[in-house]
């Protein structure tokens, strides 16, 4: 497979055939697709098919799709999907599932879905929670799908197969790591992790209860096992970026991926450390509004004091109350919720967390030279990305400010990743959502480099 991402991983054990994840390969898709051609809805799940988007099984998809291309309408043959979390390349083409395979996930990773769900428009390529039937009328009710949740210390059955989700840290919440008891014993899959995280200790509780299982098999995530090893930790981009902050009194923006809630609440504390508002963008709001809910994750609500929601320019463009339909109504009546001009007369007060997407909010804002953009995430690592990186530098020359980058990954070192590998020591290895498998030859002769649709049997 030797990729990033697109884990579509099928367990069988006796009669029971689960999914591990069921995402979209961003690198398959970029092939082919981009913004201005795209799979055709009207052809159902074929062009998804017939480019590799999608594998070529039976008994799987919707049966809507299977009607709208002209194939036999099949009883589903999978009993069910274990999601680790909700990042695109995990959970995404889970949208194309049939609706009666129940879909097993986190109480915080169902939050992120809502909050997606309700944030985005609908597309056949995001209908994870519910759908509609394809082809659909606007007003026709969606399907609901069967959503199963868990936290840490569950334990439940799916045929011959006993299941123990274990949390672990990543950069988005409610990640998990699981442990499947089959017929010829454990199987250990990471899900995504990390351990230079806020939440390395759950990644810890992770490797010890796999380490005392004993697993047959571990299937890891081997993301950066091939990344040159650098020292990094949100604390680290903590004391970065607010050392930045403090030392302007211009305007600020700031650029994450705003599921991750470690560097939400990283500039969230610095914002507030400055005597600064935090803004945070309309769509974003709605992440506010669902992970506010879980009170673990610490995140403020979106009528927390020190949240400002930019409310954007549309339709026209003097923010009437008509210019913002359907569920970003909710947000717009709040005592809290600026425009760009508002915005701009208090740049001493504010810290945006407004990136590359909403540029244009720059136009309004008019800031003074000098103003401060940080971007927290990872640097561009393909051509598209380095597009972006060059529009970023003209917006960023354009307007004088100046650039900074501070960020801390979502996924484990690879030293850390070789360290997993020998302190659980399974007896076979799968490499997945990774470039460079072969990488673990270092650490163990236990390893079996995948290959897509081949079959692999383990015995106990």
């Amino acid at each position: 497979m030797n990729e990033i991402g697109g884990n579509k991983i099928l367990l069988e054990d006796k009669d029971t055939r689960i999914f591990l994840d069921f995402g979209k390969s961003f690198s398959r898709r970029a092939k082919f697709f981009e913004e201005f051609i795209n799979p055709r809805t009207s052809n159902g799940i074929v062009d998804f098919i017939t480019m590799g988007l999608l594998p070529d099984i039976s008994g799987v998809y919707r049966d809507d799709l299977m009607k709208l291309t002209g194939h036999k309408v099949e009883k589903p043959e999978i009993d069910a999907v274990l999601l680790s979390h909700a990042h695109s390349d995990h959970a995404d083409y889970i949208s194309f599932l049939h609706e009666d395979i129940p879909i097993y996930m986190g109480q915080t990773c169902h939050l992120i879905l809502k909050a997606l769900e309700e944030r985005s428009s609908r597309t056949i390529e995001r209908e994870i929670l519910d759908y509609k039937p394809r082809p659909y009328n606007i007003k026709d009710k969606p399907i609901e799908r069967k959503i199963e949740t868990f936290t840490t210390g569950d334990k439940f059955k799916i045929g011959s197969l006993e299941i123990e989700p274990i949390h672990v840290d990543h950069s988005v919440p409610g990640a998990y790591g699981f442990i499947i008891y089959t017929s010829e014993g454990p199987i250990a899959y990471t899900g995504d992790i990390r351990l230079h995280g806020f939440k390395s200790e759950m990644t810890r509780d992770f490797i010890k209860k796999a380490k005392d299982a004993k697993p047959i098999v571990l299937i890891i995530e081997g993301t950066r096992i091939n990344e040159k090893q650098l020292e990094e930790s949100e604390e680290i981009v903590h004391k970065e970026s607010g050392n930045i902050v403090s030392a302007t009194d211009r305007l600020i923006l700031v650029d994450f991926n705003f599921k991750d809630v470690d560097r939400l609440r990283t500039f969230y504390n610095i914002a507030k450390e400055n005597n600064r508002k935090f803004v945070v963008k309309l769509n974003d709001a709605y992440f506010l509004k669902y992970l506010s809910q879980d009170k673990n994750l610490d995140v403020p609500n979106i009528d927390d004091e020190d949240i400002i929601i930019y409310l954007p320019k549309r339709g026209s463009g003097k923010y009437s109350d008509s210019d913002y339909k359907g569920k970003d109504s909710q947000f717009i009546d709040l005592h809290n919720a600026w425009t760009a001009e508002q915005i701009a007369t208090r740049e001493k007060k504010v810290l945006c967390a407004i990136g590359f997407f909403s540029f244009t909010a720059l136009i309004d804002m008019k800031p003074k030279p000098g103003a401060i953009y940080i971007h927290s995430a990872s640097e561009p690592y393909n051509e598209e990305q380095q597009f972006d990186q060059v529009r970023i530098n003209n917006w960023i020359k354009h307007f004088a400010m100046t650039q900074f980058q501070s960020h801390c990954s979502g996924h484990a070192r690879g030293q850390d990743l070789l360290n997993v590998v020998k302190e659980i020591d399974p007896k076979i290895l799968f490499p997945v959502h990774t470039e460079h498998p072969d990488a673990y030859h270092k650490v163990t002769k236990n390893l079996t480099i995948i290959e897509e649709g081949k079959k692999y049997a383990v015995n106990g």
